[in-house]
């Protein structure tokens, strides 16, 4: 079966219930309760949207939730009966995309799914236009960009070169830092990296940083210290 959507969650009764009523309207749903059976499961099959519970035995879904974004893109709802900010924050700040109360309605929470799954799979598809279009041939665009010192993208081939040697990047990261060294030394702001990057608003500030944090990663000298990725606290972001 097609997975678009997969439940984590050790209640089994609600992971049942709620995979049983999606299934019922037509959106392929699964359900795991608890972190490495996610894990296996992320790895044979391809699932557009996550419905995370933070509690999930040995391991959180707030750890689940960070190695989920060191490898895919997807949506990530956290469905918790926690209600405090200090968790709610937490979720949003290591890459969750919404935050839903349990108990919950499962006809809202269809809705919402619907929503993002229908805007998911056009920024996806528009992301897998560029990345052909990249091994196609020759681009509309093509030239080199200076990101800072010895960083180069090569619009040619869509790459990162740093003294001739290649640094690997997934396809948003790419359109990413492509969008900020096109406007350097301006701050580009979060709803504008949202609407030109991702092509749409279905991801929330957590994957925007997600992404930010992951670019540091591979460019910066130390990434707790930026220095070509600068973050304007509560705006955006920019490159000098």
């Amino acid at each position: 079966m097609d997975t678009k959507v997969l439940i984590v969650d050790d209640d089994i009764t609600i992971a049942e219930n709620t995979a049983e009523y999606f299934n019922v309207f037509e959106v392929p749903t699964a359900y795991v309760t608890n972190y490495d059976e996610a894990i296996t499961f992320l790895e044979e099959n391809e699932v557009s949207l996550i419905l995370l519970d933070i509690n999930l035995g040995e391991k959180s879904g707030f750890e689940l939730c960070r190695k989920v974004r060191e490898d895919y893109d997807m949506p990530i709802f956290f469905i918790s009966a926690r209600k405090s900010d200090d968790n709610v924050l937490m979720a949003l700040s290591i890459g969750g995309d919404d935050y839903i109360s349990k108990p919950f309605s499962l006809n809202i929470l269809l809705a919402k799914v619907k929503a993002v799954l229908a805007r998911y799979e056009k920024a996806t598809e528009a992301a897998k236009a560029v990345s052909q279009q990249a091994a196609s041939g020759p681009q509309q665009e093509s030239g080199q960009i200076v990101v800072a010192d010895d960083l180069i993208l090569d619009t040619d081939v869509h790459k990162l070169f740093c003294r001739e040697e290649t640094i690997p990047l997934k396809v948003m990261e790419y359109k990413m830092l492509l969008y900020l060294a096109k406007n350097k030394g301006r701050v580009v702001t979060k709803d504008e990296l949202l609407g030109s990057v991702w092509e749409d608003e279905y991801i929330g500030e957590g994957t925007l940083a997600v992404h930010a944090r992951r670019l540091r990663e591979k460019i910066e000298k130390d990434p707790k210290n930026p220095k070509i990725i600068q973050t304007v606290w509560g705006v955006g972001y920019m490159i000098e």
